[in-house]
Order: structure tokens, then sequence, then C-alpha cells
């Protein structure tokens, strides 16, 4: 499929899904009644429920998987993997760490947007430290390494305040926040998240084609005028802003970032400058098809986001590693 034909498909999927979104609820709405509440507000109890409950959540829906699907494509193309998944830079634990305490110490309850603010600082500070602890001039090796101590560490002191936690409807709490939701979201937490979702993405744009360099090897990027340092800081900051924001809102919704960017990966015939657009469309796609699919197969029973996302992520994972050790032999 053509490129533009393919990113035309991958947008009209996600408009449609949107829409899905937008329609699915356990509120029986008529779809043209749905419609004049939400664009002209006819109906006061049918208006508050388009605008204040389900286009947050489809908002939040299309965001959070565009930036998931685009971190992870930024992150398979600066290291030259295509295992690599956004979790691997520490910043999404990070951020689940930072809600973690917000629960526990009660700062959560104090006002509405006190969980979000917290994991979102919980995501920049691991940024500072995976900065701080790769170098201005480390290998990509280097920076592996550092995420993945950072992220044990995190999930590590998670653990530990679960397993210390005197107060059970506190650690009951950060069990459910830990599954991913994009429930019970509102526009405070779309007005919180878009502006590190857009500046995430941003900041993706002009590692685009120094990705496309670097698939010949960082020598090679280096002597075509790549400036291999810039591009690790530009890729750090724009998937950890974007994932850390995410998680921030949604908790912890795993696998997109690796799923999406490699199913899309033949049809960009792997360019990751291709890619990048590619997958944030997949990625948006995913994830409002996943949160209409918990709406419907357990519609009273709260069925939680990131438990779909790694029920279906995981055996693509585990049918990646034995595709990819299979090309080894």
């Amino acid at each position: 499929m053509p490129y533009p034909a393919l990113l035309a498909a991958l947008g009209l999927a996600g408009a449609l899904l949107f829409l899905a979104s937008l329609l699915v609820g356990p509120a029986a709405i008529g779809l043209s009644d749905s419609l004049a509440a939400l664009i002209h507000g006819q109906g006061e109890a049918v208006t508050l429920v388009m605008r204040e409950v389900r286009l947050p959540r489809a908002i939040l829906g299309a965001a959070i998987g565009a930036a998931l699907g685009l971190s992870g494509a930024l992150l398979q193309g600066l290291l030259r993997n295509p295992l690599a998944e956004p979790g691997l830079i520490g910043t999404s634990s990070s951020a689940a760490l930072g809600a973690v305490l917000a629960i526990q110490t009660g700062v959560s309850a104090a006002f509405a947007l006190a969980l979000p603010l917290a994991a979102l600082a919980g995501a920049l500070a691991s940024v500072a430290v995976l900065l701080l602890l790769s170098g201005p001039r480390g290998s990509t090796l280097t920076l592996i390494l550092a995420g993945i101590g950072i992220s044990s560490l995190a999930t590590a002191t998670t653990a530990l305040i679960l397993n210390l936690s005197p107060n059970p409807f506190a650690a009951n709490e950060i069990i459910f926040w830990m599954m991913g939701s994009l429930a019970d979201r509102s526009m405070l937490h779309v007005q919180l998240a878009l502006p590190f979702l857009g500046l995430g993405a941003v900041l993706a744009i002009p590692a685009a084609r120094s990705l496309d360099a670097l698939t010949l090897g960082e020598d090679a990027a280096a002597s075509m005028g790549v400036n291999l340092r810039r591009l690790r800081l530009l890729t750090v900051l724009s998937a950890a802003l974007m994932v850390g924001a995410a998680t921030a809102v949604a908790g912890a919704v795993g696998f997109v970032g690796l799923v999406v960017p490699h199913l899309l990966r033949r049809a960009c015939d792997a360019r990751p400058s291709r890619l990048l657009a590619a997958s944030a469309l997949g990625g948006a796609a995913v994830v409002l098809a996943a949160d209409v699919a918990v709406r419907l197969i357990a519609p009273d029973r709260d069925l939680k986001l990131g438990v779909l996302t790694a029920l279906v992520g995981a055996p693509f994972f585990l049918h990646l590693i034995l595709r990819t050790r299979q090309e080894g032999l």
C-alpha cells in the first residue's frame, strides 16, 4: 500500500473509532441525540454525558494512543531495535511511582489533579536522572542500562509502598489505578495532558530524518552531519514527555508502543521517519478500539484498558521474540 494511502486509511480508522467512542456507553443514547447534544447542547442530561464524560474519554484515547505509538517508534528508531518500547527508559514506572506516592500520602484526595500532577512530576524526575546517568556523551547502551535501572528502582519502590501500606483502601486504589483506564476522566485531565503530549510530538519532528540516517549506523550518521548527542536528547525528551503525560492521566497502558510500530514497519519500508506518523495514527486507533472494547465486553465490571492491551500485547510480544530468534538462526 502506498504510504499516503496508509496514512489515509489509519486516519479514517481513527476517526471512525473516535466516533464509536463517543457513541458507546452505558447510557443508551441514539446517534442523532448524541450529536445534537454534543454540537448544539440539546438536552441537559445528554449534553452532560456527551461533553463531560464521553468527549474527554475519546480525546484522551486518541491523544494517548498517538503518544504511545509515536514514542515507541522513536525509541525503536533510536535504539535500532524493534523490541524497544517506551517503558525501557523508566518514565512510565516513575510516573506510576509518583501517582502511588500521591495516593498513599493522601495528597490525591486534596484536589482533583493532584494524582496526575504527581505522576507527571515523577516522569520528569526520571528524565533528569536518566540524562544525568547516561551523561552528555553516553552511548546507546548506557542509555538503555540507565533506563532499566531507573525502571527497576521505581517498580521496586512501588512494590515496597504497597507492601507496607497500612491502608487497604489506598492499596486497592493504587492497584486499580496501575491497571490503566480512561473512565471518569474530565476535561481537566485533557487540559493537563495535551500540552505535554503536544510538546513531545513537536520535539519528535526534527528527529525524523536523523533517525533515517541512523539506520546506517552511528558512524555513518555522524559522517552525514547528524548530531548524535542532540538526537538522543530530543528523542528521550520527546518520548518521556509523551509517556509521562499519558501515564499521568490514564495509568499504565502497555504494549501499544511496542506492537503498533512493529505492525506498521514493513508498510513504511522500515523508514523511521515514515513510521513516526503512521505509528501515531495507528496507536490512536488501537487505544480507541481497546477502550470501546472494554465498554462492550464487560460493561458492568469495569474491565481496565491496561489489562486488555496487556492480554493482547503480551502474546504478540512473545511471537516477536520467537520470530526474531528464528530469523537469527
